[in-house]
C-alpha cells in the first residue's frame, strides 16, 4: 500500500470526516497536525499548493482535500489509487 499522509487541523468537520473514512477502511496513514504549526502549514501549502484543510497525498503525491478523496471512494477509484 502506498505511504498516506495528511496535514490536519483541529476541530475541523473536513479532516474528521476524511481521517474516518481512511480509519474505516483500514488504511495506514501519517497525521501532521499543522493548524496551529506556522512551519507545517507551509511545508502543506508548498507541497499542495493549497492553503485549506486537510489535504491528502498518496504516494507522495496530492490528492486534494476531503471532497476528492471522497469523490475517489464514491468512484470506485481509492482502492486502486492506494495499491503500491
Amino acid at each position: 500500500m502506498k505511504d498516506v499522509v495528511i496535514y490536519t487541523r483541529p476541530f475541523c468537520g473536513f479532516c474528521a470526516e476524511a481521517l474516518r473514512l481512511l480509519k474505516d477502511k483500514d488504511v495506514p496513514f501519517t497525521e501532521i497536525e499543522a493548524g496551529f504549526d506556522p512551519a507545517r502549514r507551509r511545508e502543506m501549502i508548498d507541497r499542495s499548493g493549497r492553503s485549506t484543510f486537510p489535504q491528502i497525498f498518496v504516494g507522495g503525491a496530492p490528492i486534494g482535500g476531503c471532497d476528492e478523496l471522497l469523490a475517489l471512494e464514491r468512484a470506485g477509484k481509492l482502492d486502486t489509487l492506494l495499491q503500491a
